[in-house]
């Protein structure tokens, strides 16, 4: 496809994060929405309504033998990533696919088979992979702005109903005006129940929890910026504190994640958290890197703070817990071995602070990256092994959340023990 082309795409699963995709896609030019796959009716209204003469369907396998078009956004529920994203590349389309990759993690590598077999761009839609945040945060830490990395601790917390995924249901949700079934798919068998359809994210048998729906998010954004493959071990835990609403899945998580050290970092640790009834702002998003001589923070959408504290010159003494005649003799050795420098700004040491802008919008940024990518053929880096990486290491927390144990992450394999 040329630079210059028209790329037609399809939404396939038009909820909020598909209609935010596929407003993000337009704002490229020469980009169209030609095509929509939902099980909702009212929801294919919409699209007809923002995208006059849009064509529609209840089938997304209607759409993926369509020969006008070129890529979808795969935006289902989490249990029809895989399958939709396994049949689209098949079908000859590029795919940019909403995180998690994958529902279930012995998927995921029949997700990269797919599209290493397909020849085609896949692009995994976890928008901060794009943050320039860290991309400047990478270069930082190259530069051994805050010396050795040695923990990292990332938050991504909420204050409100529809950040705990208490979404509207229409009025109008009737089996009629639902196609039930198709969206059950694999997912257990069960009578119409419009609550387990419009919020979804609330069940384990079509989402992902906590985990899959923003922890994957603070691994990709960690992966960006140290170069890191995935963890070694695992471990989550957490509960249901307050949205005690029928749903099966915890509110308020907490992950603390081994990286082994390799050619690409040293050895750290990994805290992160997800809190939905936080008390605080309405989306509280952030991480620390913490190093030997500083550190790094930032609020992924506009700023990266760099605070350096340099390591001590000296590392003092307790030369008053001896005797005397011993306390004399440590006090000897240790002005000879640290004599006192003259007070200069470079003697003292003291800590520095540097801040710097980033670009706010991560979601368009990413998706003119996929756009980029699928004209030029040349892949973004979050390809499907890339996003594996970040979704496997997210669901394992799950393993661990709801089996209480450890997981363990050969994350050169990609394999989950």
């Amino acid at each position: 496809m040329m630079a210059n082309d028209k790329l037609r795409i399809a939404l396939l699963g038009a909820g909020g994060m598909g209609q935010g995709d596929a407003k993000d896609a337009v704002l490229v030019p020469g980009v169209a929405i030609a095509a929509t796959a939902d099980i909702c009716d009212s929801r294919l209204d919409k699209m007809k309504e923002t995208y006059p003469g849009i064509a529609t369907t209840r089938d997304y396998r209607e759409i993926l033998a369509r020969p006008d078009i070129d890529a979808v956004i795969v935006a289902t529920p989490d249990h029809w990533h895989a399958q939709i994203t396994i049949d689209a590349l098949a079908a000859g389309k590029d795919v940019y696919c909403e995180k998690p990759m994958v529902q279930k993690i012995e998927d995921g590598k029949r997700v990269i088979a797919a599209a290493k077999r397909s020849g085609k761009i896949f692009q995994m839609g976890s928008q901060y992979a794009s943050a320039h945040a860290f991309q400047k945060i990478r270069a930082l830490l190259s530069s051994g702005a805050i010396g050795e990395l040695n923990m990292v601790e990332a938050w991504l917390d909420r204050n409100s109903a529809l950040g705990a995924w208490q979404y509207s249901i229409p009025p109008d949700a009737t089996p009629q005006n639902v196609d039930w079934d198709r969206f059950l798919g694999s997912a257990p068998k069960r009578p119409f129940e419009p609550i387990r359809l419009f919020r979804w994210r609330n069940y384990r048998d079509y989402g992902t929890a906590v985990a899959g729906d923003l922890y994957v998010h603070l691994f990709t954004g960690l992966h960006t910026a140290t170069g890191a493959i995935g963890p070694k071990r695992i471990y989550s835990t957490g509960g249901l504190r307050y949205w005690t609403d029928g749903r099966d899945v915890p509110d308020t998580q907490i992950g603390v994640i081994d990286y082994d050290q390799s050619e690409h970092h040293p050895k750290f640790q990994f805290m992160l958290r997800v809190n939905f009834k936080s008390s605080k702002p309405d989306e509280d998003f952030g991480y620390r890197f913490i190093g030997s001589e500083g550190t790094i923070t930032t609020d992924v959408f506009s700023n990266v703070t760099v605070t350096r504290v340099p390591r001590e010159k000296a590392p003092g003494n307790t030369a008053d817990t001896f005797s005397k005649k011993i306390e004399e003799q440590i006090l000897r050795e240790y002005a000879e071995k640290y004599p006192k420098l003259p007070p200069t700004p470079a003697s003292l040491g003291g800590p520095s602070e540097q801040r710097f802008t980033v670009v706010k919008d991560a979601h368009q940024i990413h998706m003119h990256n996929f756009i980029d990518a699928v004209r030029t053929r040349k892949p973004f880096f979050e390809d499907a092994e890339f996003g594996f990486r970040a979704t496997g290491p997210a669901l394992l927390c799950n393993t661990s959340y709801f089996e209480k144990r450890v997981c363990l992450w050969d994350a050169a394999t990609m394999t989950a023990s």
